[in-house]
């Protein structure tokens, strides 16, 4: 997978390390359309290199950040800053505030410099010190923007949409002769970007996650015929609720949008709960965001990105399995739990504040390089560069074959398919 560079590398580097060339031969992945490519797959190794496309002494940098919240997200900008500053010298890095709006004079605030004092303390707090929107920005004005403000390096950290706006920035630029080295950060709580196994964010919430479950547990065995319904994030990918469902051994049914299910009829959910509570007494329900899709309106509205609204399936669930119950005169007595914007909002843990900062620091790698028009990712134990454009291809899912739905099935002993 070639990387684009803007040209050749003739500053020596400052950091004591060899070059890296190294490339990875990546396995178990998912290519759009099913299968792998004919030839082989090969990514070009993250790290440090021996030249530089940039000269230190006359680069600036800047940082945004876009779309939802997500752990970790100020630990990213204090590595890139840090290692900017630290390992290069470079002697100013800006934080362009409020998302892609930040590159809009008329919409945004203006940016704000980074020094080691004000990112010395932020990776203790949730959020993003940046601020943070949804939505483009016209890529004429943010250009001209990243040219008075004198920006060589701008790094973005959001979702494919995020990335695709980035390359397209980087694209423009290269048409009225700026060399802008545009490096992307994959920001996904969803776990859900193919050619990345872990993206961070995704280990603090599932073990927040698992604190939901263990109090929606404890509620549900407390009282008779107890049931506790907990929502989890995950848009069109189920991973938060497959993993913290695993980890927790605690949940009863777990649902997810790769699979689609039914309330009524003999092989239905609810009939699978009634017959769930007569034998046990209390159930645990795990519901991802966008599981269940089918059974509610379809509704034509977008957020900001342009991504569709997806219906509220766990309140749907909640009045359903209530409506069901009551219909029978059987006793239950529900609880519901929606965590998300708890969830997206905490600090990282450790596993997710290491793998921010290596991802951080391979970002100010590549981008010094000359590399542009990619993203950071953690690949099968390695970090590499991935293009932007097999980012936006399209998301990862859970294999309903794999080995963590299995497990799934295998903790909650649920069937395997509801109707």
């Amino acid at each position: 997978m070639t990387i684009t560079t803007l040209g050749e590398a003739r500053h020596p580097s400052p950091l004591a390390s060899c070059d890296v060339r190294e490339i990875l031969v990546p396995t178990d992945i998912q290519w759009p359309g099913g299968a792998l490519p004919d030839d082989l797959l090969l990514f070009e190794k993250a790290g440090p290199r021996a030249q530089l496309f940039f000269d230190p002494a006359q680069t600036r940098a800047a940082i945004v950040t876009c779309g939802g919240l997500c752990p970790g997200l100020n630990n990213v900008i204090r590595s890139v800053v840090r290692e900017l500053i630290r390992g290069y010298g470079l002697k100013s890095v800006l934080g362009i505030r409020g998302g892609y709006r930040g590159l809009d004079p008329a919409r945004g605030k203006p940016p704000v410099e980074l020094t080691e004092e004000l990112v010395a303390d932020i990776h203790q707090d949730g959020g993003t010190l940046l601020g943070t929107s949804r939505g483009p920005v016209d890529t004429a004005l943010a250009v001209d923007f990243l040219i008075a403000h004198q920006i060589d390096i701008l790094f973005t950290v959001g979702g494919d949409g995020t990335q695709r706006g980035g390359n397209e920035l980087y694209q423009e630029a290269g048409r009225r002769g700026r060399p802008l080295a545009v490096v992307g950060i994959p920001k996904t709580i969803d776990n859900d970007v193919r050619f990345v196994t872990r993206t961070f964010g995704f280990g603090t919430a599932v073990d927040e996650a698992v604190r939901v479950i263990k109090s929606a547990h404890t509620e549900a065995r407390s009282v008779d015929n107890g049931v506790s319904v907990v929502k989890l994030m995950g848009r069109h990918a189920g991973f938060i609720a497959a993993a913290a469902t695993v980890a927790s051994q605690d949940v009863n049914f777990c649902l997810v949008p790769e699979q689609a299910f039914t309330l009524d009829g003999p092989a239905g959910l609810l009939a699978a709960l009634q017959r769930r509570l007569q034998h046990q007494g209390h159930a645990v329900i795990v519901v991802a965001e966008g599981a269940g899709q089918n059974l509610l309106a379809a509704s034509e509205a977008t957020d900001a990105s342009g991504n569709p609204k997806l219906a509220d399936i766990g309140q749907f669930l909640r009045d359903a399995i209530g409506t069901h119950f009551q219909a029978r005169k059987l006793e239950m007595i529900m609880r519901y739990f929606d965590p998300s914007y708890q969830i997206r909002g905490c600090p990282a843990n450790t596993e997710d504040s290491l793998l921010c900062d290596r991802m951080g620091r391979h970002a100010a790698h590549a981008a010094m390089s000359g590399r542009t028009g990619l993203v950071i990712s953690f690949l099968n134990g390695q970090f590499v560069h991935v293009p932007i454009d097999l980012i936006a291809a399209g998301g990862k899912r859970l294999d309903l074959t794999g080995e963590l739905w299995r497990a799934v099935l295998s903790t909650t002993g649920q069937p395997l398919q509801f109707g």
